[in-house]
């Protein structure tokens, strides 16, 4: 129990420190619902008014004697109690009009800045924290979880303090009017604070279960609606569909675990307050009875019970509620303790353009504890060098290029470029240096013009349009109906394959950096894309270091040099190309008769 509360005090600390700079909206909107308890006091006095004093001939109360004759007429005092009735709603809907207003504004800037914040530290997260744990982790958490900090600050903590605020001048007004109903009033007190404290821990531990199974629904539709074309091929609509039902309706068994816990609590706050409502009542009528107690100040009270146990029972439920949020908050800061695995040292050596010159000096990686992927891995390459990678699939080609642009770190052994460790430029400046033509091409859901720009946004039109030419997209682009201002679609499926990786070459080009990664850039389109990519190619490598992965050994005609990677080793470091041909069985016969027996030197 003392590691709950303590775990919970840091959280609540952080939760502090995130809202620290919206204090002053948070203030003005606490402060505005504090007005609800003054106004809840003025609540029930017309009805004692008219009872009193429009139906009765007793006087006013002291406060209003001041706006009329202590003991005034029965029409008069029936007015009184009616324009008091008015002003009081009127007031009453102005303040909750302006509290609306102030709540919804500073809980969506609260929200935005966590948001912010997440979203920030998970693009810093290396690619393996997203390999292993899916992206369906994070987006969960983005959206879902992060909105706890909206939840606790402005629907749970104000109202929690508001409420004490109405229940202390509840109190102190009953205690002035009739002190003994006001201590059978709040014998519940503490009976609604035991209840809360055993149903408390429930509460937390289901709303931790409810999370991690809508978690894992969402990473159903995520997986399903990103490989809709292979699902859609082989038939698996309804398999698919039965999967994420059962995977649902283990979340809902779940939300209803919860339900019935939360109804529980409920109905025990329920017969709490009903039970000391009964007592007050009780008393109140004997008092009534026997003269001490008249019987406006009898409803007068009852009106104030209520106004008593309605934010006892709100102070009770957002207890409740308050779990819930507590899990969300706790997985949402849980992602942001996430240590990135590539940090940026603290004073990182700044690196406007590089030679190129790379060099592996004993470079292993593993995934994993039992996953290793390359081992002691040596080669050097001289700048504008034009290296083709070659290997099976799964021999650690990407893996080694990945390491080049700092996506992963070595687990052994460095990684140089111009004689620096990558590890010592600032990271930024370091993967300035590099232009990727991933396998897959990536595009995103703009116009091809932005796509292109996405190396460099600032680039003019007339820049954009050259690269394109370079890349020769030029040609397919200005035949579409909207040109570079065309929509791509999400993931650039609106394009073919091969348009999306010129666009992607194009990219590339307009970035212009020394050294050029390249991972299978024709392995998905026909031989005629190929023969225009492959020219495309042709021109971006000139004067760059070059990294070209490949299962296709033609593409490596006019390579300087080929590194053979096998099972995580480097095989073979040749320029030679009849030295080369021994490793055909790694492409295929025919593949391997293209490799020809042209020495570079």
């Amino acid at each position: 129990m003392a590691i709950t509360k303590s775990r919970d005090l840091v959280l609540y600390r952080r939760l502090l420190r995130l809202a620290k700079p919206f204090w002053l909206y948070i203030a003005g909107f606490g402060l505005l619902s504090l007005m609800a308890s003054p106004l809840a006091l003025l609540t029930p006095l017309p009805l004692k008014i008219a009872v009193d004093s429009g139906i009765g001939s007793r006087p006013l109360p002291r406060l209003l004697r001041v706006f009329s004759p202590a003991t005034p007429s029965h029409t008069s005092a029936l007015l009184l109690a009616v324009g008091l009735l008015l002003a009081v709603a009127l007031v009453s809907q102005l303040q909750g009009l302006a509290v609306s207003l102030l709540r919804t504004y500073a809980g969506e800037r609260l929200l935005l800045e966590l948001r912010s914040e997440i979203f920030r530290h998970v693009q810093r997260l290396s690619l393996l924290f997203h390999d292993t744990r899916g992206t369906a982790e994070s987006l969960y958490r983005l959206q879902y979880d992060a909105t706890s900090i909206q939840s606790i600050a402005i629907d749970t903590v104000i109202p929690f303090i508001s409420s004490s605020f109405t229940v202390a001048a509840m109190l102190y007004v009953t205690v002035r009017i009739a002190w003994q109903l006001a201590l059978v009033a709040v014998v519940v007190a503490p009976a609604l604070f035991v209840v809360g404290r055993h149903y408390r821990r429930g509460l937390r531990s289901g709303s931790r279960e409810v999370k991690v199974l809508e978690k894992s629904a969402l990473a159903i539709v995520q997986e399903v609606l990103g490989g809709l074309r292979v699902v859609k091929a082989f038939v698996r609509e309804e398999s698919e569909q039965d999967r994420f039902v059962r995977r649902s309706a283990e979340g809902m068994r779940a939300r209803i675990r919860l339900a019935v816990v939360e109804g529980k609590y409920g109905v025990m706050i329920g017969l709490t307050t009903a039970l000391g409502t009964a007592a007050v009542l009780l008393v109140g009528v004997r008092q009534v009875q026997s003269g001490a107690l008249s019987l406006g100040t009898l409803l007068l009270l009852m009106g104030y019970l209520t106004q008593l146990y309605d934010p006892l029972k709100t102070m009770a439920r957002k207890s409740a509620t308050l779990q819930s949020h507590l899990a969300s908050a706790e997985r949402a800061f849980a992602l942001l303790d996430e240590t990135p695995e590539v940090v940026e040292r603290a004073n990182p050596r700044p690196l406007t353009r590089a030679s190129g010159a790379l060099a592996f000096r004993d470079v292993s990686f593993n995934y994993g504890p039992d996953r290793p992927v390359l081992h002691a891995v040596s080669f050097q390459i001289a700048p504008g060098t034009r290296a083709g990678i070659a290997g099976e699939t799964g021999a650690g080609k990407t893996t080694l290029v990945s390491l080049l642009l700092r996506f992963y770190d070595p687990t052994a052994g460095q990684i140089l470029l111009d004689g620096v460790d990558l590890r010592e430029y600032r990271l930024a400046d370091l993967r300035n240096q590099f232009a990727f033509v991933p396998q897959e091409p990536v595009l995103f859901s703009t116009s091809i013009a932005e796509n292109i720009a996405y190396a460099r946004p600032e680039a003019k039109h007339d820049e954009i349009v050259a690269a394109a030419k370079a890349a020769h997209a030029h040609e397919f682009i200005t035949l579409l109906p909207q040109g570079y201002r065309t929509p791509v679609g999400e993931r650039g499926m609106c394009l073919s394959g091969g348009e999306r990786q010129r666009v992607s070459l194009a990219r590339a080009f307009l970035k212009n950096a020394p050294i050029l990664v390249l991972d299978e850039p024709t392995s998905s389109v026909d031989l005629e894309t190929e023969a225009t990519i492959v020219e495309a190619m042709e021109r971006l490598m000139q004067g760059r270091t070059t990294f070209l992965i490949s299962h296709r050994p033609n593409v490596f005609k006019n390579c300087d040099v080929v590194l053979v990677m096998e099972d995580g080793r480097l095989v073979a470091q040749t320029a030679d190309y009849s030295t080369a041909m021994k490793y055909a069985g790694k492409f295929g016969a025919d593949d391997a008769s293209l490799l020809g027996s042209k020495t570079h030197g």
